[in-house]
């Protein structure tokens, strides 16, 4: 069943990727070569998109942590810490149409991203840390999941963090070209 699991969430990370870079590749475009209705469709749905990423991405922690009884690092800790509330305020945000959220979903994602752009890095052994060598702890070099050659807990951390302030950004045009 783990073994499933891992192959769903790595194809989820691969998928969150790639409409990652397909997205931005698109905000970069020049306004002439882009398609209204799209950007109509992409930033009305951003926030659900958002808050889709974000409780996928919870589930996906709380699974790993109480399911299958993977004990969480330190920048784990930090990086659920940033994620968890998303779903509260993202889900606010669509059930009662509020884009005012956007602006600080946009900043507990970011910071988010800065601690899944650290973890990711150190996790591939580019650079040695003493950050997570708490007694008792778990290393932050800990690899519990490794699918496709290069998913790992950070890396699916990362890709959620990018999509969801991509989804945000597209959300956050929407509102401001009204």
């Amino acid at each position: 069943m783990l073994s499933t699991v891992n192959q769903i969430f790595g194809l989820l990370t691969v998928i969150a990727e790639f409409a990652s870079i397909a997205a931005l590749i698109y905000l970069v475009l020049p306004t002439s070569f882009r398609n209204k209705r799209l950007d109509d469709f992409i930033g009305g749905k951003g926030i659900v998109f958002a808050f889709i990423t974000a409780l996928t991405a919870t589930l996906g922690s709380l699974f790993y942590s109480e399911v299958a009884g993977y004990v969480p690092c330190e920048l784990c800790w930090y990086q659920r810490i940033f994620m968890y509330p998303q779903v509260i305020l993202l889900g606010l945000a669509w059930l009662r149409k509020e884009i005012n959220i956007i602006k600080y979903s946009l900043s507990l994602a970011s910071v988010g991203l800065v601690f899944a752009l650290y973890h990711s890095y150190i996790a591939t052994g580019a650079a040695t840390t003493t950050f997570c060598s708490v007694t008792g702890g778990v290393s932050c070099l800990q690899r519990y999941v490794y699918v496709y050659n290069y998913i790992t807990i950070p890396i699916m951390a990362l890709t959620a963090f990018v999509l969801i302030i991509i989804m945000l950004i597209f959300a956050s045009r929407k509102t401001t070209s009204k």
